[in-house]
């Protein structure tokens, strides 16, 4: 799973006009040694109520969120994950994988009653945030003023798969089994078969009543599926490092700089250590992993601390309207060192499906969605997907109704294109607009951030649906 960098609540100041426009189109780990508890459907295979493909952060979640319901205990739930079983460790060291975890992924911790496992080890709060332009002197910033919580939480996506494996191992109707390689799938009304099937490479057969697919960006679920599939290669790497920092501090702040050629951004970990995220070109991503630890670090302080030509024009209308940043603008730490083998590059892109849901099948997770990181809204969308399918198939059951058909699997598919679409449509809209030095677009970009920046009402707003 790659990281996610920080989230810039600007990035939702236009989602509420984009979901209302988009919903016009909608329409409508866990425990090896468990007893793997099935029965024998009538072709012999193995059936399960529902089976997760993927024990990632999402299928895990997933599993435990299921597991956890009590009109569920009584269903058998099988998560599939193709890599072997090995225990997870907590190193001393940080690990480059963290996720930027909204107050919305924080409740479903709490639900699952993870979080307080979670917060006993290391997590990061943010508390104040600066975001800020290159070709002009615009810039946003959240003070503790303007925060009744922290912005997100710091955290390593291991800690969390660590709680989550933790969870879903006291789970007695939940089971995992690794090294489930997947050979294909058969799913109704497009093969013969009258519930999902899971045919893997031993040659072994599963069947199901609702199969759940968390298996990443190249989903083997989505692809037996009736859907439409849009992806978007931006041609872009993110390159991730975890930083020792000059001098220690009381590092609460996160910061976000949009680069002419992309964006970085430092996520506290500590009192001494801060995350790197850089969004940047694929040539400039492998340069920057084949540089010395010493040329690297004069690299990522150069983009932070780096004077670039400001726009005339746009800094003569800022000024003109009386929305130059002033004294708000803070230099960010400074960077000593880099961790060792710290460093790594993964290609940048989005996928944008048109159906969530087939009969007795869900998507969820990297396999539904996938956005560009400059928002850090990767993961915490596919947790809000964990909570609502939850909810959903738990209201099926409670009903009396078939877990895998109904009406329980639209209201998921609705409810989570409604959430899902227009942070999509935005994000990707943040990218166009910060990937050029255009004068019409410099003058757009500035003008929001000067604007939200001189409206203490809006950035509370903003902080507050950047977390729901």
């Amino acid at each position: 799973m790659a990281p996610i960098m920080f989230l810039s609540p600007v990035t939702m100041a236009f989602s509420n006009v984009s979901k209302k426009l988009l919903m016009s189109h909608a329409g409508f780990i866990c425990n090896s040694s468990l007893i793997q508890k099935c029965h024998q459907s009538t072709s012999g295979s193995q059936h399960y109520d529902i089976i997760i493909a993927g024990g990632g952060l999402v299928g895990t979640a997933m599993a435990c969120a299921l597991g956890s319901a009590k009109v569920l205990s009584e269903k058998k739930i099988l998560l599939l994950e193709g890599a072997p079983a090995k225990p997870i460790t907590l190193k001393d060291t940080y690990s480059n994988r963290v996720s930027a975890i909204n107050h919305a992924s924080v409740e479903l911790f709490k639900h699952l009653s993870i979080w307080e496992d979670i917060r006993g080890h290391r997590v990061q709060e943010v508390r104040k945030m600066q975001v800020w332009e290159t070709c002009s002197d615009s810039l946003i910033t959240f003070s503790e003023d303007d925060l009744s919580n922290p912005v997100a939480y710091i955290i390593e996506n291991d800690l969390m798969m660590w709680a989550l494996s933790k969870c879903n191992e006291n789970i007695p109707n939940s089971s995992v089994r690794y090294s489930a390689k997947i050979k294909d799938y058969a799913f109704p009304h497009s093969s013969d078969v009258n519930t999902p099937e899971v045919l893997l490479e031993t040659g072994e057969k599963l069947s199901c009543d609702l199969l759940i697919g968390a298996d990443g960006i190249n989903s083997k679920v989505r692809s037996k599926m009736d859907t439409m599939v849009e992806r978007t290669d931006y041609n872009q790497m993110g390159v991730v490092a975890t930083l020792s920092l000059s001098d220690p501090t009381n590092n609460i702040v996160a910061w976000q700089r949009f680069l002419p050629d992309g964006v970085i951004a430092l996520l506290p970990l500590s009192e001494s250590t801060s995350s790197l995220v850089w969004s940047t070109s694929v040539e400039k991503a492998k340069s920057l992993i084949g540089l010395t630890g010493d040329s690297f670090v004069d690299a990522v302080n150069e983009a932070f601390l780096k004077e670039f030509p400001s726009n005339p024009f746009v800094e003569s209308l800022l000024k003109n309207l009386n929305l130059s940043p002033g004294t708000d603008k803070q230099i960010p730490p400074s960077i000593n060192g880099v961790q060792e083998n710290s460093r790594a590059a993964f290609p940048l892109g989005s996928i944008n499906v048109s159906r969530y849901v087939n009969d007795c099948v869900a998507l969820i997770g990297d396999a539904a969605h996938r956005v560009h990181p400059l928002a850090g809204q990767g993961v915490n969308i596919g947790f809000g997907d964990v909570q609502c399918l939850a909810d959903q198939v738990a209201k099926a059951a409670y009903q009396g109704s078939h877990i895998g058909k109904g009406a329980h699997l639209k209201v998921y598919q609705s409810e989570r294109l409604y959430e899902t679409l227009p942070k999509m449509k935005v994000i990707h809209f943040m990218h166009t607009l910060y990937k050029t030095s255009f004068t019409p677009a410099v003058v757009l970009r500035s003008l929001g951030l000067s604007l939200v920046q001189s409206m203490p009402l809006v950035k509370k707003q903003l902080i507050k649906r950047a977390n729901s």
